[in-house]
């Protein structure tokens, strides 16, 4: 086994359950769009993979959740968060721009799960945990943006809530290759099992 960079005592791993569902977190146009409040560097291959992993999905039958940040007008439920990114008003109701919508060519279908959230935990304050449990969910198949935010904090919940999450490395995106690495290494080492698209369709 490979050892990573935190060392032998951090070489386990979760192993995939038999009831995965994919996550799609935070894959919205403020990421993806070169104008963006949030633009990314490189998005095209994360989007891209994300497309591939949904469309793998559903033709398996296996659920697919979305998640988007959303606030309301006068910001009253962003709490400390947006005082800290006070860029996240974009997601407030009524901001201009649409930057809080799904990015193209992804898109829910009816039926699927949408997890309006207020902060980087997909779980943290929604209903999420309930909903995959009621589903029978052992396996939590992550991808979006960031790697380092909201990517990672709800790949480590999912781990607290107990789902197996696989962070499926093609998929995410970060500001530069050395945050998106460094954060998937210590998902890997620490609270997630980081995958291939290859390995997660297979899987899906």
């Amino acid at each position: 086994m490979t050892v990573g960079p935190h060392g032998g005592p951090f070489t386990g791993r979760l192993g995939w359950g038999s009831h995965p569902a994919l996550l799609v977190v935070d894959m919205v146009r403020a990421y993806t769009e070169p104008d963006g409040p949030f633009a990314l560097p490189e998005p095209g291959p994360a989007l891209a993979a994300c497309a591939t992993l949904v469309d793998a999905a559903r033709a398996a039958g296996r659920p697919v959740v979305w998640t988007v940040v959303r606030y309301s007008r006068d910001l009253a439920d962003a709490g400390l968060f947006v005082r800290k990114v006070p860029a996240l008003a974009v997601f407030a109701e009524g901001a201009a721009g649409g930057w809080g919508e799904i990015a193209p060519p992804l898109a829910p279908d009816p039926g699927e799960t949408l997890v309006v959230k207020q902060y980087a935990s997909a779980f943290l304050g929604t209903s999420l945990a309930p909903r995959l449990v009621t589903a029978g969910i052992d396996t939590l198949v992550v991808c979006g943006v960031s790697t380092s935010g909201c990517v990672r904090a709800s790949a480590t919940d999912a781990l607290s809530a107990g789902f197996r999450p696989m962070v499926v490395r093609d998929a995410c995106a970060d500001r530069s290759a050395a945050l998106h690495e460094s954060n998937l290494a210590d998902l890997d080492a620490k609270y997630a099992d980081v995958v291939s698209l290859e390995d997660a369709l297979a899987r899906l």
